[in-house]
């Protein structure tokens, strides 16, 4: 850096706590769980997951074995709320699953949210307010009192709407959290938590939770372990209190603070399927979970096939697990080393049944979450370096979309398997370049394409064959992509589709650079496939994307 930063940030005060108590104890069992994916997670998505997607994300949730799910912010949005009473309405939650709903500490806000809890069996109805001095003074222009206030009042007010839900049935959990608690004076936490304890009156039978977050992080793992076990210290019903923690990851250590804040004391734990949530996400659950799993504690938690549980995360919400994500990634029972390989395969053959777990660089036996080492090998070994994707980058500069690698895998696996023998670089490119970028043969071919005008709405024309036969596409839309699709529709030559992701980048470089880009398409048939195409020019590689994702289809 060219300037010094002393002056520029402070250093996160620490706790004084010199008697700490956390740095000797081990993991001895699992906290509780709680999914954030379809709220916390939801709300960080560039393209919000669809009702239908909540759903099947709700059901790999409940497969998975949480027994707690946030499940929305329902008095936020209709849709927020209709997702709520369909699960309720159509018996989807099991009798063993607590619902989860945040709402502030406002009264037409916690009457909305009770109204779409009507019928449901379990639920932790979490309140929340901000306590930091930052938000009091910037945001609020409130004092402590003030701040106090908002959060005794909200409690009240959930205690004087909620009697007919549990004359009906319901049983409630009240979650409170003081919003970036980690930011606010340890002493105000404490006094908010325990007015508001005071007006719910926690039992043995139904525990408060309080949700000591860190909205921000901004201290290092240990200072949060340090603020966690002096809150345990200090609540005066802490064996009628759930100590849950919210984790996120701006320093990149989300997943250390959660376990040591798990020695500090607490009980319970919230976070995401793969960390997905705002800005560098939340804690990421499967890592945590996976890390208590490799020291032999009992998690409760299924990720006995975790590629499954990746694939429905991604598709849901059209992120990626990176390639050396804990546990999940692609690339991480991989060895490139030659030395490390060798050590792998030699420790592996000692490996008896009754022994611990000790296969040299893998910690963690592949199979528990429903991988297999040697596979990854064997497809190491056929590509050169670290499968079918990786060796279109390295060795020809394509880097494809994670969500393509599955359908390109395959076409290669079986081509493999139909040769009966390895395939080097050479002809693994060669099978993609004839099943997305050749047009020889091809059902449409491309013979020109031109945008006419620009402005609110794109205008262009293409010239095509449709096997054999001149067709010429005309359309308008949002952008050259939008406006050939609605002009390929209206041919009625070809199947209907919808763009669903699309991403680009170039080949080479200087003024003779190529791009080239890759188009997922949706058919009317529900057919989901990938194209390829490469230009000098990038709309035009584009249209070449959409014509090969349509070729693919045909042909199958």
């Amino acid at each position: 850096m060219s300037f010094s930063p002393a002056g520029k940030y402070a250093p996160f005060p620490p706790v004084r706590l010199p008697d700490r108590q956390w740095p000797d104890r081990v993991h001895e069992r699992a906290p509780i769980w709680c999914s954030v994916d379809l709220r916390d997670g939801n709300q960080a998505l560039a393209q919000p997951m669809s009702v239908e997607e909540k759903l099947e994300y709700f059901e790999l949730l409940v497969r998975v074995g949480f027994k707690q799910i946030e499940v929305g912010f329902p008095s936020a949005s209709q849709i927020e709320f209709d997702f709520c009473r369909r699960l309720i309405e159509e018996n989807r939650i099991p009798d063993d699953v607590s619902i989860q709903i945040l709402c502030q500490c406002r009264e037409d806000l916690i009457v909305r949210s009770l109204e779409a809890l009507r019928g449901a069996k379990n639920i932790i109805f979490h309140l929340y307010n901000s306590t930091s001095p930052k938000q009091r003074e910037y945001v609020f222009g409130a004092t402590r009192e003030d701040i106090k206030g908002i959060a005794v009042r909200g409690i009240q007010l959930l205690r004087q709407h909620m009697g007919p839900l549990v004359a009906a049935g319901s049983r409630i959990q009240l979650e409170y959290s003081p919003e970036s608690f980690t930011s606010t004076e340890l002493d105000f936490a404490l006094e908010v938590c325990e007015a508001v304890t005071d007006v719910w009156q926690p039992t043995a039978d139904n525990k408060i939770i309080l949700n000591l977050p860190a909205t921000v992080e901004y201290a290092t793992p240990n200072v949060h372990a340090d603020q966690i076990e002096w809150m345990c210290r200090h609540l005066t019903r802490r064996a009628l209190t759930l100590v849950s923690l919210h984790t996120h990851n701006d320093r990149g250590t989300g997943v250390a603070a959660t376990e040591l804040a798990l020695l500090a004391g607490a009980d319970r734990v919230e976070g995401t399927l793969f960390g997905n949530g705002e800005r560098t996400g939340n804690l990421d659950i499967v890592t945590v979970a996976l890390n208590l799993h490799t020291h032999g504690i009992e998690t409760g938690l299924d990720f006995s096939d975790l590629p499954r549980v990746r694939e429905v995360y991604e598709r849901c919400t059209r992120m990626e697990v990176p390639p050396r994500q804990p546990y999940a990634g692609d690339l991480v029972f991989t060895a490139f080393s030659g030395s490390h390989q060798d050590a792998i395969k030699k420790s592996w053959p000692h490996q008896k049944a009754g022994r611990p777990w000790d296969v040299i660089y893998i910690p963690i036996d592949p199979a528990d979450i429903g991988r297999t080492y040697k596979a990854i090998i064997r497809i190491n070994s056929q590509s050169g370096k670290g499968g079918v994707a990786y060796v279109l980058e390295t060795e020809f500069g394509y880097t494809l979309p994670k969500l393509m690698h599955k359908e390109i895998g395959k076409l290669i696996n079986d081509l493999a398997d139909a040769r009966g023998t390895e395939l080097s670089p050479a002809e693994i490119f060669a099978a993609f370049q004839g099943e997305y970028l050749e047009q020889s043969g091809a059902p449409v071919v491309l013979q020109e394409f031109r945008t006419v005008e620009r402005g609110a709405q794109v205008s262009c024309e293409a010239d095509l064959l449709v096997r054999g036969a001149p067709v010429r596409v005309s359309g308008q839309g949002n952008g050259p992509i939008d406006a050939f699709i609605r002009g390929l529709a209206a041919t009625g030559r070809v199947p209907g589709c919808d763009v669903q992701s699309y991403s680009e980048h170039s080949l080479g470089s200087g003024a003779e650079a190529r791009a080239v880009s890759y188009i997922q398409l949706k058919l009317a048939d529900g057919r989901v496939l990938f194209g390829a195409g490469v230009d000098t020019n990038i709309e035009v590689a584009s249209i070449r994307a959409i014509i090969s994702a349509l070729n693919r289809a045909l042909r199958a």
